[in-house]
């Protein structure tokens, strides 16, 4: 196992001892998220999950985990998931493993919301990772442009990329396309978010702003817990 892998791992298992039986628990996507929900899996507890991906879903029920949908029970009482990019005050990028919508959707359901990632993610500004952008798939060329417009509006002067997958433009589990916005340094985020965010034919964004009640995150010397 690599370094990262490890302290994926131990960010992952550290959450999974927040949880307590008949608790509802929400589930995020990507490779941390992933470790979390093994961890969980691992721990036999009596608990309702409500997955953010469809993957993620498949991967807690082959583990013996009940998994309902959003809207079926009642309020959330934690939810787990990684981050592409943590900074200051917990502000996150998220969205490399394309379920940013239903992340969004599950995390704003929820009381307590705990991010967990391995060392390498966390940086003074947000920004060297692409910005996800989650886009209806019917004019979504036309909709970069205006997102262009909308990046520049923030300073931001580079064009989104369409995400694809073997030649094809990459599909959301609920049929969107993603465009991957390079950004360099984003100076004011909640400006950034509101921007894009006002530009018809965008779904959602993969910034997620005062949504993180805290991080666990692996370091070489072992887990480290970060406030708002």
């Amino acid at each position: 196992m690599s370094d990262v892998d490890a302290q994926k791992r131990a960010a992952a298992e550290a959450a999974a001892e927040l949880v307590q039986s008949g608790m509802v628990v929400g589930l995020g996507t990507g490779s941390t998220a992933a470790w979390f929900v093994k961890a969980l899996g691992a721990r036999g507890l009596d608990i309702t999950c409500v997955a953010t991906s469809i993957a993620t879903g498949e991967l807690a029920a082959s583990l013996g985990m009940k998994v309902a949908e959003l809207g079926e029970t009642r309020e959330i009482d934690l939810t787990v998931d990684g981050a592409d990019e943590i900074g200051p005050g917990l502000a996150l990028i998220k969205g490399a493993g394309g379920a940013l919508l239903r992340e969004k959707l599950v995390w704003e359901a929820s009381k307590r919301c705990v991010v967990i990632a391995d060392a390498a993610k966390r940086v003074p500004v947000l920004g060297r990772f692409a910005l996800p952008i989650e886009v209806v798939a019917f004019g979504h060329r036309t909709t970069a442009l205006r997102i262009c417009d909308a990046l520049a509006e923030c300073d931001i002067g580079t064009a989104p990329r369409l995400r694809l997958r073997e030649g094809q433009p990459y599909r959301t589990d609920g049929g969107n396309v993603i465009y991957d916005a390079p950004c360099g340094r984003i100076r004011d985020p909640a400006a950034l978010a509101a921007a894009v965010k006002s530009v018809t034919g965008v779904v959602e964004h993969g910034l997620f702003l005062d949504l993180a009640d805290a991080a666990l995150v692996g370091t070489p010397e072992g887990v480290t817990q970060l406030e708002p």
